[in-house]
C-alpha cells in the first residue's frame, strides 16, 4: 500500500474513531438522568412533574436542530457542524454540574438538545453518504455503549462523592475533550470520501439547491417521516413499559423483571454489533424485513402471555430483533428518496424519531389507563404490523425516484 493511500485509510479510520466516540457521548446523558434524577430533584426541591420541564426542553433543541440539519450539513462545514454541536453539549453537561438554579438546568437542557441533534444528522448524514451499512450498524451500537455506561458513572460519582454533580462534571469535560478533537479535525472531514459510495457532486451532504420545501412535496419523503416516528416510538414504548408490564399485569419479580429488562440496551448494542458483521451478506432490504418479523414474533409471544419464562424472553428477543432496524433504514434514506433530497431528509426522520419517541409512548399509557397493561403489547403489534407493511412499500418503490428540479 502506498503512503498517500495509507495514510487516507488511517484518517478514515480516525474519523470514524470520533464518530463512534461522539455516539457514546450521545447515550451518556440519558444513562446519567435517570439515576441523577432523584438526587437533583432533592436537591433542588422539586416535585416529580418537574422532570416533564427537562424532557420539553430537550425534545425542544433536538427537534429543532435535527429538522433543519439537512439545511445545515449543506452549508456548512461538517467539521465545523460537529465542532459546535459537541460545545453546545459540552456546556450543557458542565452547566448541570455546577448550576445554582433551576431555570439555569432547564435552559442547558435545551442546549444539549440542539448540541444533540446537530451530532445525531451530522454523523449519520456522514456515514450513510460516505460509508456502508456496517459501519452505520456500529456508530448506533456506540449509543447503546454510552446509554449502559450512564448509570454506572452516575451511580459511582454518587456513591463516591455524595453527589450527582460530579458525574455531570465527567461527562462535560468528555464531550470538552470531544469538541476540542472535532476542532482539530475540521478540515478532514471534508477531505475524505469513499470512492465506492455515489460520486462527490452527487454526496447528499452538498445538496445545497435542494429546500425544506421541495423536500417535504415528496411523498416517499413522508413516508420514510413516518418510518421513523413508529419505528422510534415502538422501540421507547417496550423500554419504558416492559417492567411495568411484567411486574405489574404478569406478577414478575421487581428484581428478575429489572434484570431482563435492564439489559435492553446491552441487548440493542449486542444486535447492532452483530448486524454490521453480517449485513453485507444479508442485504439491507432483507435484514430489515426478517428483523420486523422476528420482532413481530416475539410481540405475540408477549402478548399470549405463555408463561413467564415465555414473556422475559420475549422482551430480550425484541430488543434484540428491532436494535438493526434503525441504523439499516438511515442507511436506506437515499435509495428511498433519492440521494439530493437525503441530507434534507435524515434530519426530518430523526426529528421525527424524537416526535415517535414522546408521543407513542405516551399512548401506551393512556391505553394501560382506560383499558389494562396488557393493552400495550397488542398495540405494539399494531405498529409492528404497520412498520412491515410501510417497509415493504417503500422497498418496492426504492430506485423508482426521479432527481427534483433545484430549489432554494
Amino acid at each position: 500500500m502506498d503512503k498517500p493511500l495509507r495514510a487516507q485509510t488511517n484518517m478514515r479510520a480516525g474519523l470514524m474513531i470520533l464518530a463512534f466516540a461522539a455516539y457514546i457521548s450521545l447515550g451518556l446523558p440519558d444513562g446519567l438522568l435517570g439515576v441523577a434524577w432523584p438526587s437533583l430533584r432533592h436537591d433542588f426541591s422539586l416535585d416529580h412533574d418537574s422532570f416533564g420541564a427537562l424532557m420539553i426542553a430537550f425534545t425542544a433543541g433536538y427537534l429543532t436542530s435535527s429538522f433543519f440539519g439537512g439545511r445545515l450539513t449543506a452549508h456548512f462545514r461538517l467539521g465545523a457542524l460537529l465542532t459546535a454541536s459537541t460545545f453546545s453539549a459540552a456546556a450543557a453537561l458542565l452547566v448541570y454540574s455546577a448550576s445554582p438554579l433551576w431555570w439555569l438546568v432547564v435552559l442547558a437542557s435545551a442546549a444539549a438538545g440542539l448540541g444533540g441533534g446537530g451530532i445525531d444528522v451530522s454523523l449519520n448524514s456522514y456515514v450513510a453518504s460516505r460509508h456502508g451499512d456496517r459501519l452505520m450498524q456500529w456508530l448506533h451500537a456506540s449509543y447503546g455503549v454510552g446509554a449502559t455506561a450512564g448509570p454506572f458513572i452516575m451511580t459511582a460519582a454518587i456513591t463516591l462523592s455524595g453527589s450527582w454533580r460530579p458525574g455531570y462534571l465527567l461527562a462535560g469535560l468528555l464531550q470538552l475533550a470531544l469538541m476540542i478533537s472535532f476542532l482539530l479535525t475540521v478540515s478532514m472531514w471534508e477531505k475524505q470520501g469513499d470512492d465506492s459510495r455515489t460520486p462527490r457532486e452527487s454526496d447528499p451532504l452538498n445538496s445545497r439547491d435542494i429546500s425544506v420545501r421541495a423536500t417535504l412535496s415528496r411523498p416517499m419523503v413522508w413516508l420514510s417521516i413516518f418510518l421513523f416516528f413508529v419505528y422510534m416510538g415502538v422501540e421507547v414504548a417496550f423500554g419504558a413499559w416492559s417492567f411495568s408490564l411484567l411486574t405489574e399485569s404478569r406478577g414478575v419479580s421487581a428484581k428478575l423483571a429489572g434484570y431482563w429488562v435492564g439489559s435492553f440496551w446491552g441487548i440493542f448494542t449486542a444486535g447492532r454489533i452483530f448486524a454490521g458483521i453480517y449485513i453485507s451478506r444479508t442485504g439491507r432490504k432483507k435484514l430489515i424485513a426478517g428483523c420486523l418479523f422476528g420482532a413481530l414474533a416475539a410481540a405475540a409471544v408477549l402478548a399470549l402471555d405463555i408463561s413467564d419464562a415465555a414473556s422475559l424472553a420475549a422482551v430480550a428477543v425484541i430488543g434484540l430483533a428491532i436494535a438493526p432496524v434503525l441504523p439499516a433504514l438511515i442507511s436506506g434514506t437515499a435509495d428511498r428518496v433519492g440521494s439530493r433530497m437525503a441530507a434534507n431528509t435524515i434530519g426530518m426522520q430523526i426529528a421525527a424519531m424524537g416526535a415517535g419517541g414522546a408521543t407513542i409512548p405516551s399512548v401506551c399509557g393512556i391505553l394501560a389507563k382506560r383499558f389494562s397493561l396488557e393493552a400495550i403489547p397488542v398495540f405494539m403489534i399494531i405498529l409492528i404490523i404497520i412498520l412491515i407493511l410501510s417497509n415493504a412499500y417503500s422497498a418496492k418503490r426504492e430506485g423508482k425516484i426521479a432527481c427534483p428540479p433545484a430549489s432554494r
